[in-house]
């Protein structure tokens, strides 16, 4: 039997060198490999290549990797919850490459699957494609890197000639990723929206690292309900269903708002 757990979040992220590219899963705060994320801060990893949806926020998921300066470039589709990200972007500490979401989802899933480029409609007559889209500022405003123009063809497809955009797939040297169960063998099971980015950040890594909520033996889980074969995962940590997970923005209707405020008895 292939056993592939590991006794804590601290070894399993252990061989992680300084330089390193990652892919991690996540999808605002749902589904963050919290744990993996604190050993990695912990140890103090630095110069990171991080490709994932977004960058947390300020003192919560991979932002406290960028709080504490150990990210040299994210491959992101949005940033907007994190003002730590948007002050090193705009000063020049951070290289951002800015990618449409459905596109890194894809480039990750075609990394994972052996696909080196695809082409894709997205991004066409924009700058995603033309190029010229700041990767990183100098610190005085302007410009120091910039995306490069990338090749665009026309392909007869589905009755109409359009326009299609390459997109180069995304392999990382390491993956980190949160599932609710697995098993010894790496079989995962998601819960609900945390599934989001994290089997196609887990198909990426050259070393995938699971944290899991619940470990099962083999055998325990029902095949036809597993999410991302074990073929993909290398390491796997049980971390407790009592992990703290955080909510990144909670909203309510203006009624419960304002049922909130009545004073008791009222």
């Amino acid at each position: 039997m292939i056993d592939k757990t590991w006794g804590s979040a601290v070894e399993a992220v252990a061989d992680i060198p300084d330089g390193a590219s990652l892919a991690v899963g996540g999808f605002g705060l749902s589904g963050n490999p919290i744990a993996l994320i604190e050993a990695l801060l912990a140890q103090g990893t630095t110069d990171l290549s991080i490709v994932s949806n977004n960058c947390g926020v300020d003192d919560w998921g991979l932002g406290i990797l960028l709080n504490a300066k150990r990210i040299r470039k994210m491959t992101s589709s949005y940033v907007g919850e994190n003002k730590e990200f948007e002050r090193q972007f705009l000063s020049g500490e951070l290289e951002l490459e800015l990618t449409p979401q459905g596109t890194l989802a894809e480039k990750l899933r075609a990394g994972g699957s052996g696909i080196a480029a695809f082409y894709t409609q997205t991004g066409v007559g924009t700058q995603v494609a033309e190029g010229g889209l700041p990767r990183r500022y100098d610190g005085t405003g302007g410009v120091a890197v910039a995306s490069p123009v990338k090749d665009v063809r026309t392909f007869e497809f589905a009755g109409s000639a359009r326009e299609y955009v390459l997109e180069e797939a995304i392999v990382t040297d390491f993956s980190l990723v949160h599932a609710l169960r697995g098993d010894r063998h790496g079989n995962l099971v998601f819960n609900k929206s945390a599934r989001n980015f994290n089997p196609l950040a887990a198909m990426a890594g050259h070393v995938c690292i699971a944290q899991v909520e619940e470990l099962v033996e083999p055998g325990e889980l029902d095949p036809d309900s597993i999410h991302l074969p074990g073929i993909y995962v290398h390491r796997i940590v049980e971390v407790g269903s009592d992990i703290e997970k955080r909510i990144e923005r909670r909203t309510v209707s203006a009624a419960q708002a304002a049922a909130r405020e009545m004073p008791e008895g009222a």
